[in-house]
């Protein structure tokens, strides 16, 4: 043997050998790991390293990442999916309503007045009384008037807002300082409520109609924004949420919030990704598009992302002011309610956000609002060409059947809400009332959609409901309150399975906001934003769901969010 090959034959296992893997930061071991992957759905560990996963799969495995630094956690066969998304929520309004009085889950009009009352006592030198969260059927028709706010606030102005955020409740002072009398016009798509017999303002305003109060109340500084900003973020991390899609601000709320966010990114607080979208109005597109272009140009990844514009095609069904194919059921001589946009003003603001690269959202409620927006994104396709939209409908309450194939069919994205279809009183005595029976077998056709092909992502809409996830995820596959009730569930076709529920909360969600590649499901390479529950909510019966908590919440492999009990 020559001398040149006995030293290849020396050298060779010596350049075969790989360099070893450097520890990972953080082991989680011994548990049901739900990886939202299909390439590999479970696993029973997952390592981070510089807040990245940089394994998943068996504990054995696992054990070569271990080093003198690495943190292990036992997570003793508890469940571990991705960090939750929230697809859809209002996140400066949900962190301002921390301050004011929370009426959300009351159902009674005097739990109401108790509430506010116990509100103004505890904060007699606030110059107004602001609240919001009560739903139409706890008032006799189904609105509030100014009388039942006047007996518990006669001395300062107050205003509750609606728990959907379309109908204001105002006692006479804040009517008055808002100079809201009998003979003022109701506002482009805005009508306040009026006394049949005498003209005068009920106390209550829909839709446009409340900004004429809402303008009016004083509003925190931006350090007290600030401090309600950390509080909200907190709060969302201890719900197992990691990421937020905005639906939509304006310029002023750009202005006096994105610095905030800023701020709380440097400062390292902000705990869950933000995106953003911004709002367009049908009296001008162009100034919404323009600022959204701007702002995506600036801010196209990372924890504050903008990426789309957000408009409202129609209303809600309990006002009347969804648009509807047919008059509502309960009172026929309302009408069908009234889009915001006419068609072809909507498809010519679609369209060129669609060549400008920007996602579009539109609020579409009623089954007519529903198919405008479809049209609108169809007609965009056709004029613009093929290319990877993921244009959504927000909401999609009442959805005609003809239209819920079409998602798959546009590639668009269903953003659903699954609490907003929690069969209490307000769904029995209002919503279900307004529809009808027939177009209420459809209501938040959740499995209709699926079973089409189409494409959902879940989200709250907080404040206008909790942001709970396992609240959600019950109502989604129960389609029950809290209560039980009704035995069986409401429309219990409708609902969907606990993993589809659970993806359409994470990687569906993240695939709705372009986040695919970096959150939404537990893979090597990808954020290491995990969630840690008591339970395993994929093999337990529905019920149980409500009695999960979130023990440990990880965003980039750090914990923002810790139940005292889990060690």
């Amino acid at each position: 043997m020559s001398f040149a090959l006995l030293a290849i034959l020396l050298l060779s296992p010596l350049v075969a050998a790989p360099a070893p893997e450097p520890a990972a930061d953080l082991l989680l071991t011994g548990g049901r790991v739900w990886t939202a992957d299909p390439s590999r759905p479970w696993a029973e560990a997952v390592g981070v390293r510089g807040g990245r996963v940089v394994f998943v799969g068996h504990d054995a495995e696992a054990a070569r990442l271990k080093g003198p630094k690495t943190k292990t956690i036992a997570l003793r066969g508890r469940l571990v999916t991705p960090g939750f998304e929230d697809a859809h929520l209002h996140l400066m309004s949900g962190a301002r309503n921390l301050e004011r009085v929370d009426l959300a889950e009351e159902t009674t009009l005097a739990g109401l007045q108790e509430r506010i009352r116990r509100f103004a006592e505890a904060n007699p030198k606030s110059p107004w009384v602001v609240g919001r969260g009560w739903v139409y059927g706890s008032f006799p028709g189904g609105l509030p008037t100014r009388e039942q706010l006047d007996a518990i606030v006669p001395d300062r102005p107050a205003y509750m807002d609606c728990y959907d955020g379309h109908t204001g409740w105002a006692n006479s002072k804040a009517l008055a300082l808002a100079g809201i009398t009998k003979d003022t016009k109701d506002p482009v798509n805005g009508v306040i409520v009026r006394d049949p017999k005498t003209g005068e303002p009920t106390g209550a305003l829909k839709e446009a109609a409340g900004s004429l109060v809402e303008e009016l109340i004083p509003e925190p500084t931006a350090e007290r924004h600030y401090a309600l900003l950390l509080q909200a973020l907190a709060l969302l991390n201890g719900k197992g949420i990691t990421a937020v899609q905005d639906a939509g601000w304006d310029a002023e709320e750009v202005a006096r919030f994105l610095p905030l966010l800023e701020k709380a990114r440097a400062e390292g607080k902000l705990t869950v990704r933000t995106r953003l979208t911004v709002s367009v109005s049908p009296g001008d597109p162009a100034t919404g598009l323009a600022e959204a272009v701007r702002l995506r140009d600036r801010y196209r990844d990372g924890a504050i992302a903008f990426g789309g514009v957000k408009g409202y095609v129609d209303g809600v069904i309990e006002a009347h002011t969804a648009a509807m194919l047919a008059p509502y059921s309960d009172e026929p001589a309302l009408g069908a309610g009234t889009p915001r946009w006419e068609q072809a003003a909507l498809d010519r603001a679609v369209a060129g956000a669609d060549k400008a690269g920007l996602q579009v959202w539109l609020h579409a409620i009623g089954d007519r609002g529903i198919r405008m927006a479809l049209d609108a994104y169809e007609t965009a396709a056709k004029q613009n060409g093929p290319r990877d939209r993921r244009h959504r409908v927000e909401h999609v309450e009442a959805i005609a059947a003809a239209d819920a194939p079409r998602f798959a069919a546009l590639g668009a994205v269903a953003s659903m809400q699954p609490l907003h279809a929690n069969p209490d009183q307000n769904n029995e005595t209002v919503w279900s009332r307004n529809v009808g029976p027939e177009r209420a077998s459809r209501g938040f056709a959740w499995r209709l959609i699926e079973q089409a092909g189409g494409s959902l992502a879940f989200g709250s809409d907080w404040p206008v409901v909790t942001p709970d996830v396992l609240r959600g995820l019950y109502c989604a596959v129960a389609r029950k309150t809290r209560e039980g009730k009704p035995p069986g569930g409401w429309q219990p076709q409708l609902a969907v399975s606990v993993d589809s529920a659970l993806r359409h909360y994470t990687v569906d969600a993240a695939w709705a906001g372009f986040g695919e590649t970096e959150r939404g499901s537990i893979r090597v390479g990808k954020r290491a934003d995990l969630v840690v529950l008591s339970r395993d909510v994929l093999s337990a019966p529905p019920e149980e769901i409500l009695q999960t908590r979130v023990l440990l919440t990880l965003f980039e492999g750090r914990p923002v969010w810790r139940d005292p009990s889990f060690e």
